[in-house]
């Protein structure tokens, strides 16, 4: 039986010096070998060409560089790019490139499954099979570049994926030391280069995890509200029940970096007759006062079974300009990917928990 090379791909900078170091080569050689993974994006050693042959051969010998396989891809009518995602255990999930104009996104999932089974998505409706590794992570962005071309990082700013939300499945501040330590790699100016301001984190509320998110990663905050009191966010976002809403605004409030030049988003999806009515958007320019907020309000994007719908486009526009009179911006997203359940609550795989798993993955293998 042969022993399966050691990924190279999700390796901090330690790690990676360590790797280099214990070929009995000299630790700079890491410098090089991180510039090859994640400047350049190279998975093939002989292409490496700062290095010398017999490094070469060594490290094909006993190392891959490689991105997690994509099992499907589809694109919607509106150029939305949706990857089912397979990681060596066959567990999958699912990734999201969305466009703009002249940039886009890409909407990155940090479990597979999830355990908070938020009422509205369908992320909610899998159970939780086990967190991402750092390399899984980091892989659904590389694999995102691949598929658009945007090797070697662009040292003029100028591509096309400019920005990454932590918004697919999962729930990121729930493995946040796999999600930290994917993002670190990422942000690294020597490397893929994206800067902290281009990455969001979307969070339910795991309030214990908030300050130091801020203070470690200093990347921006959105928050999954929904709903402005305990009785109705409790059904809507269960882990209300362990978080109140009073305890989450608190952590708002301390949320390190935030201020008017950085606010927090609270991503508040639409359902009709449920969260929509004017009483609604008044208490939640009451509850935010104080806070450097903006919103981000969702049309509830429809899924088999799903037991609610959207508010009209008449109630959201004036839920809208409550909370714009009320000092805050509050655009409707216009829902994308739709037609290939790759918009906002949409996401899911077919992945199941194996009988011998007995709890998540929390570490790198």
């Amino acid at each position: 039986m042969t022993m399966e090379h050691k990924n190279l791909a999700g390796l901090s900078r330690e790690e990676l010096v360590a790797e280099v170091v214990a070929m009995g080569e000299k630790p700079f050689r890491s410098k090089q070998l991180w510039h090859w993974i994640y400047h350049r994006g190279e998975t093939d050693f002989d292409r490496m060409t700062t290095l010398a042959q017999p490094l070469r051969t060594a490290l094909a010998e006993n190392y891959v560089v490689k991105r997690p396989r994509v099992s499907n891809m589809q694109t919607s009518g509106d150029r939305t790019r949706k990857w089912l995602v397979q990681f060596g255990d066959h567990q999958e999930a699912e990734t999201v490139f969305i466009p703009e104009d002249d940039r886009g996104a890409v909407c990155i999932s940090s479990q597979v499954g999830c355990t908070l089974t938020c009422t509205f998505c369908r992320t909610g409706t899998q159970k939780l099979v086990r967190n991402l590794t750092a390399a899984e992570i980091v892989g659904q962005f590389m694999l995102a570049r691949d598929s658009y071309d945007e090797w070697p990082t662009p040292t003029d700013g100028g591509r096309m994926i400019s920005n990454i939300v932590m918004m697919g499945m999962g729930e990121p501040l729930l493995n946040y030391d796999n999600v930290a330590k994917a993002l670190t790699i990422i942000m690294d100016n020597e490397g893929i280069a994206l800067s902290k301001r281009r990455i969001t984190l979307s969070t339910s509320g795991i309030v214990p995890m908030m300050q130091r998110c801020g203070e470690e990663l200093g990347v921006n905050l959105a928050v999954s509200l929904h709903a402005v009191r305990d009785e109705l966010r409790d059904v809507l976002v269960p882990i209300n029940r362990k978080h109140p809403i009073s305890e989450l605004l608190d952590a708002c409030r301390a949320y390190p970096g935030a201020n008017n030049a950085r606010r927090i988003t609270f991503e508040y999806v639409m359902l009709k007759g449920v969260n929509d009515s004017d009483a609604d958007a008044k208490e939640l320019v009451r509850l935010l006062q104080g806070i450097p907020a903006k919103f981000n309000l969702i049309p509830f994007n429809a899924w088999e079974g799903a037991p609610y719908e959207c508010s009209s486009n008449t109630r959201m526009r004036r839920f809208a300009e409550i909370l714009n009179d009320g000092g805050f911006s509050a655009p409707i997203r216009v829902p994308r990917g739709r037609d290939i359940l790759a918009a906002c609550g949409q996401l899911k795989s077919a992945s199941v928990r194996g009988q011998r798993q007995a709890g998540p993955a929390n570490s790198e293998r």
